[in-house]
């Protein structure tokens, strides 16, 4: 074969593989506009159901309010009558008052007198404010109708949270790879900062430059959510990493989200930053709020691990990381004790319960 025979063919081989390419980025790009369609799709028919409850509640306080301005209605025309009847009986006293002085007759006079004192005593009696009243009762009844059904919204767990708990995960940290200024409970659901050095074995795993212990399983599939329990606390240090986190040498290569092999968020002193290859991303609208757990949830073939105030759903950051490319271990560093601040524990917690409402 010559060698212009070769090549041809290695030119026809190599324009295979690029239609072939080309039809995967087609078949591609048509993925992409069906997932958008059925997102949208989604998207919209959930909203349609938000907009029908909102009606439902608009139509109920409609009726509350009509049924309010009724009874308020026909109070204010009592009202409105008593005050007529005062009025006219004030005008006709008036007419009196002026005639006194043309009357002469003394016992038509009384008699009159006695007849007005009459009906302005029965007139004080209906128009006595203290017998129109309005139903207190039932008024008092709908508003408190109204604060239940407040609260029962409110108690219930948001859609979003309800679908991540369906996605709990059994996380067990491994004291194994836990830095030894860390205490690892027994059953591995809680690491405590001390400042004694602990006598463990020193192992390859283990974390000996920074605060950090990791689960002692990982994933590779599936979706996966989990929380842990920070309150009381002025720092910390949570997220998600691959087990090739450096867990020797330099101490900034083991932080949490300083690497391309981690995702973090961290909490010091009242402020948010949210960590991943070494790029810092300040999270000012949560400036100041506090959580009694974090919630992180993972979907490993969605490439998202996104971080939530489990106690009321508040989202607080979400990477979108394409694809991931190794087993994901779960993360927790309880940080230094902070002046005094942060000797309490971080606790991973039974993800598949609410958290209390605060």
């Amino acid at each position: 074969m010559s060698s212009k025979e070769v090549l041809l063919k290695h030119q026809q081989h190599l324009q295979r593989q690029r239609d072939v390419v080309a039809g995967r980025m087609k078949k591609l790009a048509a993925k992409q506009a069906e997932m958008t369609k059925k997102i949208n799709a989604v998207k919209e028919r959930i909203g349609k159901k938000y907009e029908d409850m909102k009606r439902v509640l608009d139509e109920d306080l409609k009726i509350t309010l009509t049924q309010l301005d009724t009874e308020y209605e026909a109070t204010e025309k009592l009202v409105e009558d008593r005050i007529e009847e005062c009025y006219h009986l004030t005008q006709e006293l008036d007419r009196e008052l002026s005639d006194i002085s043309a009357r002469a007759k003394t016992q038509e006079f009384k008699i009159q007198n006695a007849d007005i004192e009459k009906r302005v005593s029965e007139t004080l009696k209906l128009s006595d404010p203290n017998r129109i009243q309005m139903d207190e009762f039932k008024n008092e009844q709908l508003l408190s109708l109204t604060i239940n059904l407040l609260l029962f919204i409110r108690s219930q767990v948001p859609v979003t949270k309800k679908l991540f708990q369906s996605y709990a995960a059994d996380v067990i940290l491994d004291a194994d790879t836990a830095h030894p200024k860390l205490i690892i409970s027994p059953k591995g659901d809680s690491a405590t900062y001390t400042d004694t050095w602990q006598d463990v074995p020193e192992t390859l795993s283990r974390f000996d430059t920074t605060l950090n212990v990791v689960s002692r399983q990982g994933f590779t599939e599936g979706r996966q959510y989990w929380e842990v329990d920070v309150s009381g606390k002025t720092y910390w240090e949570l997220g998600l990493t691959y087990p090739s986190i450096p867990r020797k040498g330099r101490e900034e290569d083991s932080w949490l989200g300083r690497g391309e092999e981690s995702w973090c968020v961290e909490y010091f002193n009242g402020d948010y930053t949210a960590w991943h290859g070494g790029v810092q991303r300040e999270l000012p609208l949560l400036a100041g709020k506090r959580f009694a757990r974090i919630g992180v949830y993972c979907s490993f073939p969605g490439g998202l691990v996104c971080f939530m105030g489990a106690d009321t759903a508040t989202p607080l950051h979400c990477f979108c990381t394409g694809a991931f490319t190794d087993a994901l271990l779960q993360a927790v560093c309880p940080g230094h004790d902070n002046e005094g601040t942060n000797w309490k524990s971080l606790r991973v917690c039974d993800a598949s319960r609410s958290a209390p409402v605060l």
